[in-house]
């Protein structure tokens, strides 16, 4: 059974730019999932950071600014999401915690344990 688009889920990507991040992101504009991805800036300083967002772009992944520790600018990339996945780096892990309070708050009403 092949999914209308608009019945495919909407995903989030935390961390979409990282080393894993990139191939989720990728995986989930392969099977033609509406894609966001948070970031914390639009023009990054970095040239390959720059030209990775540029590919998503180009594949129609939106872009939405955002930060782990901004609690609001969370909440509201949430909100427009079926699922999300954290793909954020080793030295990041303790603010899952951070991702987990916004999903709750942005009336999800099942959190699945990690």
């Amino acid at each position: 059974m092949v999914l209308d688009k608009q019945d495919r889920s909407r995903v989030l990507v935390i961390g979409g730019t990282g080393h894993i991040g990139k191939h989720i992101v990728a995986a989930s504009v392969r099977r033609d999932n509406p894609t966001c991805v948070l970031i914390r800036d639009a023009a990054p300083a970095y040239l390959a950071k720059a030209q990775l967002l540029k590919s998503f772009i180009d594949s129609g992944v939106a872009l939405i600014k955002g930060d782990l520790f901004d609690h609001d600018s969370l909440v509201n990339a949430i909100k427009g999401a079926d699922a999300v996945i954290s793909a954020v780096g080793t030295c990041q892990l303790d603010e899952q915690t951070r991702i987990v309070m916004a999903i709750k708050e942005s009336c999800c009403t099942e959190v699945p344990a990690v």
